[in-house]
């Protein structure tokens, strides 16, 4: 038995699908499947039911799961625990970000950390949310920034800062004066968005269900596009294939007037988002843990509020 072997399993159960779980682990499918029934003939029972589009534990497997995860956090904790007697802002940070906040929030977090901390490099990993909160449980990443609601449990959360939404138009399009728009305005335009995997793209979703149904009637959204980032959307916008919704963060001036875009406000209460830290219970370089925060919400990002005073919480 190995511990490789135990964070396949457990990538498993979370994933429900081995190609998935492969997927998250970072290795061929191949590789994680012959893992497994070596550790299935290893312990002579059966982990996972097979067949069908989704993989479901047997009840002794679930049993084993849940073990193989506490192995899995006390297994990082040793190795925290052997840096105690050390700085715990020397040494390197690793940190993941999703990739819809990591182009416009890592510019001012990295050159904070140099000056404050230089002793403490940021190691930094781009990822969706999932595969960010994997390779946090597996002890791969020290914290992670991402936006909720994220599917974990036994995680601190630490709120950073909430995120507004506003739309985004053509130069040229009927709404490019107005001084805000509605949710409900969305329904009869054709709307650019991010592919399947990035949260942001479900949480735009939230704010317009009938984008999901790709309606083509006159209640729901005419056509949508999908877009790999949202830099490739905002050129797509720009070309006049559509409108899009963005993160206000992602846009350096709201009034400007001299580009291809027009960036309009939701009618408020509009959509947003809150953006949270997030570690291990188990992670033992607290000091480490607030540096980084404290970094965060000394960031200028245009259009967001900061939250200093919001308190720390359990997934």
């Amino acid at each position: 038995m190995t511990l490789t072997e135990l964070k396949y399993i457990v990538a498993v159960a979370r994933e429900k699908h081995f190609g998935h779980a492969a997927e998250a682990c970072f290795v061929a499918q191949p590789t994680l499947s012959v893992a497994i029934k070596k550790l299935e003939d290893e312990l002579g029972v059966t982990l996972f039911e097979r067949g069908g589009s989704e993989i479901s534990m047997t009840p002794l497997g679930a049993q084993i799961v849940a073990q193989a995860e506490r192995v899995l956090e006390q297994t990082a904790a040793i190795k925290e625990i052997a840096k105690q007697n050390k700085d715990p802002l020397v040494g390197p940070f690793r940190l993941g970000i999703i990739y819809t906040i990591a182009p416009y929030l890592l510019p001012p977090l990295v050159k904070t950390i140099i000056e404050r901390v230089p002793q403490m490099p940021l190691v930094l990993q781009e990822n969706f949310t999932v595969k960010l909160l994997e390779l946090l449980r597996q002890g791969e990443l020290d914290a992670a920034i991402v936006a909720l609601p994220f599917p974990d449990q036994g995680l601190l959360v630490q709120p950073v800062y909430d995120e507004p939404f506003v739309v985004a138009v053509p130069k040229h399009h009927k709404w490019a004066q107005r001084d805000s728009v509605s949710t409900d305005d969305l329904k009869s335009e054709t709307m650019l968005l991010l592919g399947n995997g990035h949260c942001f793209r479900d949480q735009v979703l939230e704010v317009c269900p009938e984008m999901s149904r790709f309606s083509t009637s006159g209640d729901g959204i005419a056509r949508t596009f999908e877009g790999s980032s949202l830099e490739t959307i905002r050129h797509m916008v720009a070309s006049g294939i559509g409108i899009t919704v963005l993160p206000q963060a992602s846009i350096p001036d709201m009034q400007a007037k001299d580009g291809m875009l027009r960036y309009i406000p939701f009618k408020q209460p509009g959509p947003s988002r809150r953006v949270v830290l997030v570690w291990r219970k188990s992670f033992t370089r607290g000091a480490a843990i607030e540096a980084v925060r404290q970094a965060l919400l000394s960031c200028d990002l245009h259009g967001v509020t900061m939250l200093p005073d919001e308190p720390l919480t359990e997934a």
